[in-house]
């Protein structure tokens, strides 16, 4: 997820997964896959090198484990499962 801010300056946190589109006219707005629409603070450019910058550190951390520097995580029962 990205943390981006509204126009009021609240910041909310969205799945860059779940963007389909960006528009700058002339406030960026979100549109998500299922339809609803974020006007945020942030300009067109700053949305994407957050998209970029998390994709980027997904494949880092993922190289990491495979390589053997971090830390796989692994399954814990909770309670209820004991």
């Amino acid at each position: 997820m990205i943390t981006l801010s509204r126009l009021n300056g609240a910041a909310f946190a969205v799945n860059c997964d779940l963007i389909e589109r960006l528009d700058a006219s002339p406030d960026t707005v979100l549109t998500l896959v299922d339809g609803t629409r974020y006007v945020v603070a942030e300009s067109l450019d700053e949305v994407i090198e957050r998209v970029r910058m998390f994709r980027a550190e997904i494949v880092a951390l993922s190289h990491g484990m495979q390589s053997g520097t971090v830390r796989a995580l692994r399954v814990v029962a909770g309670t209820e499962e004991r």
